[in-house]
């Protein structure tokens, strides 16, 4: 028998969340009807609450059921709802409501993609843990819930790592650097150390086969013992990881390199002990081996810590916009303060040259401010008393003194760093494809190595022990699975970042790679293709008026009105000053009238000229021409008789034009959804030219419009502002909200556009498939590696030709492979999105 099941849900962040939940229940065949919001899901379902717990954990998400249904559960949105303020970068000024904690941890001890699983299924088994994205790249985990910081800590430590938890982005940032630069120093000397004892013991051994023990066993016994000491120092951290790792029943690319390495040199040092105990074709050293294999894997180290400093510039440019000392005035002065020390309600003061540390209202003064970093808007903003201003924004004239209502991580800059830092951390399906691979991969490298030894020995040429060990320590060294963990984090911290960059902001990676399938894109109309205000267009005059006398007089009539259409007409009239109105009059639905200058005025629509007997006749020829291209016309009547025509009309942006030809491009199928009158519609489809128009449509039916197309197998993009769009944004495959559009709309879509330029769109969507071509060119590199060279280092390839892989060489490939993953990552640093043909 079906029952209502109401279950509390937890890590859903954005209307796509809430529609994976939606159709991992409606899968089921048990579930009749299930509605779903971020906070909880109602389900009428024959299945027990512990499956339908289940299939939501299994969708990424936690959930409980509800003990109480007696609290009041949110309301749809409704037409009838007010519209909420504009986004613009004010919206970024306050946290989100009901968004979870986030803590940021910085990892050490993490060398590969095993170590991320580890990591990450620590930090999920701690209670309260919502989601947890551990980042091999940056060495780092973003963690969302509600716990305490000190139990994530514990649960990294028990796993075998280290950990500590950042909550200030500056101090964050500073530490990674700090953290960066030692271990690159570090991995350098260590590099070097080994490099410079190994290369010369290589060419000395390679030179007359000295390698064969069969003599100088003293010679040999010190330079095992050195070898000993060198790998010690050099490789002591690879040693440390894999014992960590053993006591945890782990394993890890540390793990085969301190295999591989050990075995060789403790072969090595027996042969030397004990040279009668093996065949005289047997008795090779593999001292330069160890050390060469170290020295040349620490190398790669450092030059793939070395180009991962450079995949986060883009955030940390971001970072460097706020100044670290601000202007306080106070009753003693002017003073200087560190950024960090400013609180809400200070006064604080900027000149020419000054970067706006906080965000806050300007008390008094004008200045001119770039605002470039935050909406991408070239032309300077003036800005005067009680204008907002923002943190890291660049005063390039003029003086200001400014109240502080937003500091430290609630300025709009903090959290847009933080939508970007969350993107970054997270992966999209395909890296969880990576990620599911390395969880089993190294134990299946240590099996590959122990069967392929074991062949060697059993079936192998003389001397076979010398062609296991060689073999085994090969397979161990070439696996290593160090670039497969950073094919992915790689290319979504260079593409986010580089998106933030060009003014758009990615909710998480998933947004990415379904942005990159997307075949259509449909536009809202008002304030997406259009600017979302009504403007003058046309004025005509008939008998002795003119422009300029039919703008002012009705610019005087609506002078005090607050209707947009008024403030359109009394905007293009200028700001002159103009005499009162008397008698005026307000006819509902028609019009205004009144006296002015002792003359009689009407301005409205049609019917209000012939409900007052005015011959519009004449006129009838321009109303029925402006009325097709999508313009209201409004008429002016003077003392009786028609003196002129004012058309206004929601003209498109002046971006929107080029925007979509370049998106028409690019293959996209471009379609208008809008609840505006189809005629209006199709005239400002015409002009922008719009493949498809679906005119009239209410909020509810724009979502449904977009799962129509859906079910014709169309992967869409929905683009809109308002909140009458949230629902179509959250159907869409890719919800873009535009910038200056509503919280809810923001809320809801999983990309955000700073500014409001339909360009941003065609950047998001290219930017989106070169980070996925990014991310499979890496992932391919790293499994081919892997796959063909496991074989070659097992010698498939001795019955050919006789030869084996050194084992030198394959540690030298497999720090040459992180190194060719991280530097295809960074090519998108330099990414330029293509324009228009």
């Amino acid at each position: 028998m079906s029952q209502t099941i109401s279950l509390a849900l937890d890590g859903l962040t954005c209307g796509h969340c809430v529609k994976r939940v939606k159709e991992a229940l409606e899968q089921r065949s048990d579930v009749k009807q299930a509605d779903v919001t971020q906070q909880e899901a109602q389900i009428v379902s024959d299945a027990d609450a512990a499956e339908l717990i289940a299939t939501v954990e299994a969708a990424g998400y936690q959930a409980t059921l509800k003990a109480d249904d007696s609290y009041p559960k949110a309301e749809p949105l409704t037409a009838t709802e007010p519209t909420p303020k504009a986004l613009t970068t004010e919206s970024f000024s306050q946290p989100a409501e009901k968004v979870l904690p986030a803590h940021f941890l910085l990892i050490d001890g993490m060398s590969c993609a095993s170590c991320v699983s580890r990591v990450e299924k620590a930090l999920q088994q701690v209670k309260g843990v919502s989601q947890a994205r551990v980042n091999l790249g940056e060495r780092s985990a973003l963690v969302l819930g509600n716990v305490e910081p000190q139990q994530l800590v514990a649960a990294v430590d028990a796993a075998g790592y280290g950990a500590q938890v950042i909550e200030d982005e500056q101090e964050r940032r500073e530490k990674q650097q700090n953290s960066a630069r030692k271990a690159m120093r570090r991995f350098s000397w260590q590099a070097a150390l080994a490099l410079l004892f190994g290369v010369p013991l290589m060419i000395w051994g390679m030179a007359g086969d000295m390698m064969l023990s069969a003599s100088n066993h003293s010679t040999w016994r010190v330079l095992g013992i050195i070898t000993l000491l060198v790998m010690v120092i050099s490789g002591n951290h690879f040693y440390r990881s894999a014992w960590r790792s053993l006591l945890n029943g782990a394993a890890t690319m540390d793990t085969l390199v301190a295999l591989g390495t050990a075995a060789a040199w403790i072969y090595s040092f027996s042969v030397v002990l004990w040279p009668d105990f093996f065949p005289l074709q047997a008795r090779h050293l593999y001292f330069e081996a160890s050390v060469m294999i170290i020295g040349l894997i620490n190398l790669g180290h450092a030059l793939e810590q070395r180009a991962r400093q450079r995949s986060s510039k883009a955030l940390e440019r971001l970072l460097d916009l706020t100044p670290a000392q601000a202007r306080v005035m106070t009753e003693e002065g002017e003073s200087l303060l560190p950024v960090s020390a400013v609180q809400s309600g200070m006064t604080l003061r900027l000149v020419t040259g000054d970067r706006v540390p906080v965000d806050g209202e300007i008390q008094d003064g004008e200045a001119w401010l770039d605002e470039a970093m935050l909406t991408g808007e070239a032309v300077p903003q003036g800005k005067s008393t009680g204008d907002k201003i923002y943190a890291g924004t660049l005063v390039q004239d003029g003086a200001v003194r400014f109240i502080a209502s937003a500091t430290g991580n609630h300025t709009a800059l903090s959290r847009i760093i933080h939508l970007v830092r969350q993107a970054q951390s997270s992966k999209p399906d395909v890296g969880r494809l990576a990620d599911r691979i390395s969880a089993v991969f190294v134990p299946v490298v240590v099996a590959i190595a122990v069967i392929s030894g074991l062949i060697w020995y059993l079936f192998g040429p003389q001397p076979q022990i010398a062609y296991t060990l060689v073999i085994a320590t090969t397979v161990l060294i070439i696996a290593c699975p160090c670039a497969l963990g950073l094919a992915t984090p790689m290319s979504i911290i260079a593409g986010v970042g580089r998106a933030a960059e060009l003014g758009v902001l990615v909710r998480d990676a998933d947004a990415l790679q379904r942005a990159s399938k997307v075949d259509t894109l449909v536009f809202d109309k008002t304030g997406t293709l259009t600017a979302g205000r009504p403007q003058v267009t046309d004025v005509i005059a008939w008998g002795d008026a003119d422009r300029h006398t039919i703008l002012q007089a009705a610019a005087a009539l609506e002078q005090s009105a607050s209707h947009p259409l008024a403030k359109a007409i009394v905007a293009e009239a200028g700001e002159a000053k103009r005499p009162d109105v008397e008698q005026f009059r307000t006819i509902r639905g028609k019009g205004i009238s009144g006296i002015l200058n002792d003359k009689w005025l009407l301005l409205g629509n049609v019917a209000l000229m012939r409900d007052h007997h005015i011959e519009c006749h004449s006129a009838q020829a321009d109303i029925d021409r402006l009325t097709q291209q999508g313009a209201t016309p409004v008429l002016l009547a003077q003392d009786g008789k028609l003196a002129g025509l004012i058309a206004l009309r929601d003209t498109l942006r002046d971006s929107s034009r080029d925007a979509l030809q370049r998106l028409h491009q690019s293959g996209y199928r471009l379609i208008m959804l809008t609840g505006d009158h189809e005629k209006t519609a199709r005239a400002i489809a015409a002009e922008a030219g719009i493949d498809e128009v679906i005119a009239g449509v209410l909020p509810e039916g724009k979502a449904d419009a977009i799962a129509h197309l859906q079910q014709q197998g169309r992967v869409v993009a929905m683009i809109g502002d308002g909140i009458n769009d949230a629902p179509a944004l959250a159907q869409a495959d890719v919800g873009i909200a535009m910038g200056g559009g509503s919280d809810v709309a923001v809320e809801t879509a999983a990309i955000t556009l700073m500014r409001a330029d339909l360009n941003s769109v065609a950047d998001a969507l290219a930017l989106s498939s070169a980070t996925l071509r990014n991310i499979r060119q890496n992932l391919f590199g790293a499994f081919i590696y892997n796959s063909i060279g496991i074989p070659v280092a097992a010698g498939v390839l001795y019955p050919l030709t006789g030869m084996l892989l050194s084992p030198i060489v394959a540690g030298a490939a497999m720090a040459l492979s992180s190194i060719t993953v991280v530097s295809n990552a960074n090519r998108l640093l330099r990414y330029r999105p293509p324009r228009q043909q």
